[in-house]
């Protein structure tokens, strides 16, 4: 066990915690704010919990729901040659295939890179509010924050800014691309999802939608 926290291994089955990564099992104790209990197999972080972290974390997930909206609002970007010039939104660009051979793919890149990260920072909305507002759980808040962690591995704004990056950089010798407002927004998804999931003490979370 590391950081002190007093969490022991070989405990009842009344308040263990389970390594995501390696499943070794420990009792769970109370961490103080700023410090962390972390997994003695693979030092994976268990509970970490921080003061006004659920403020900070809907504060990000409503950023998040800001960004998307403006991301499928504005131009994402301006290609131009010859004197000829086209703008596309983020929608365009993720449902460009649609209608095609490669219709999967296409609603596959939307559900990746707009569905499910608005879907997941309203779920957190739905199950953190009540909670930081010292009110009771709403129903089904356990499984929206189930779906939301289920959801994360699926979440790939991060993978599709690469990718844009690399494909542009690609065509800059052929044609002037211009980055709208739409773009930068994107990068603020990324940069915005990424601060979230590091402050979020799921732990915490679960502790709190189901004490016992």
């Amino acid at each position: 066990m590391a950081d002190g926290t007093g969490i022991i291994a070989d405990a009842d089955i009344e308040g263990l915690i389970a390594c995501p990564e390696c499943d070794a099992l420990y009792r769970a104790a109370d961490v103080a704010p700023g410090s962390r209990a972390t997994c003695a197999r693979c030092h994976s972080v268990l509970i970490s919990p921080r003061r006004h972290a659920g403020m900070a974390i809907i504060a990000l997930a409503m950023t998040a729901v800001v960004l998307v909206a403006g991301s499928l609002w504005f131009p994402f970007l301006r290609i131009e040659a010859r004197g000829l010039w086209q703008e596309a939104t983020l929608w365009e660009v993720a449902t460009s295939f649609i209608g095609g051979p490669l219709l999967l793919v296409s609603l596959a890149v939307t559900a990746a890179i707009v569905v499910l990260p608005l879907a997941r920072a309203m779920l957190i909305l739905y199950t953190l509010v009540p909670i930081v507002f010292d009110r009771p759980p709403r129903p089904l808040a356990a499984r929206a924050f189930r779906l939301a962690e289920e959801m994360r591995p699926w979440s790939m704004a991060e993978i599709f800014a690469i990718g844009c990056a690399v494909s542009l950089v690609k065509i800059a010798d052929l044609a002037q691309v211009s980055l709208g407002p739409a773009f930068w927004m994107f990068a603020g998804l990324v940069v915005v999802t990424v601060a979230q999931d590091q402050i979020v003490c799921r732990w915490s979370v679960w502790h709190s939608i189901s004490p016992n």
